[in-house]
């Protein structure tokens, strides 16, 4: 079974500062087309922001983008997994706390950052490669058998 540690290992890991604004942050969440990013503040994991982030403590309450900086409107309270948690481990703590990102963490380091699709992707990654063996065995013949058969 794939644990999440597989997902993320030599993916390039997108992260921001906490000193800069939501303005910055929502622009580099554009440019790189993702939906939550880590937060760090220098290598230490402090929070995630997501686009919820952004409507809820930003949007809602104008607040202003420009000024307000990311540490003040981030999530704090994370969910993380361990790099040898399986798919399936990673997918109920996201259900169970209703987040759709997952950062990845080892001894305090953070390896890398799942989306819930991530994980479904790598699950239907799985059942198309067993399909596929499958499929396979079903319409293998053993060449003995193939020789008798002749062409």
């Amino acid at each position: 079974m794939k644990t999440v540690g597989e997902i993320v290992r030599g993916r390039r890991l997108l992260f921001v500062d906490d000193a800069i604004t939501v303005h910055d942050v929502a622009r580099f969440m554009t440019e790189k087309k993702i939906g939550a990013v880590p937060v760090l503040s220098g290598d230490r994991l402090v929070g995630v922001f997501s686009e919820r982030d952004l409507m809820t403590r930003v949007v809602v309450p104008q607040q202003d983008p420009r000024t307000t900086r990311v540490r003040d409107v981030m999530t704090r309270d994370l969910v993380v997994a361990g790099p040898n948690e399986s798919l399936v481990d990673c997918q109920a703590k996201m259900v169970l706390r209703a987040c759709r990102h997952l950062p990845v963490v080892s001894e305090g380091r953070l390896l890398g950052f799942v989306s819930l699709r991530d994980l479904l992707q790598s699950h239907l990654d799985e059942k198309i490669e067993e399909l596929a063996m499958m499929t396979h065995y079903v319409h293998y013949v053993p060449p003995e058998v193939e020789q008798r058969l002749g062409p």
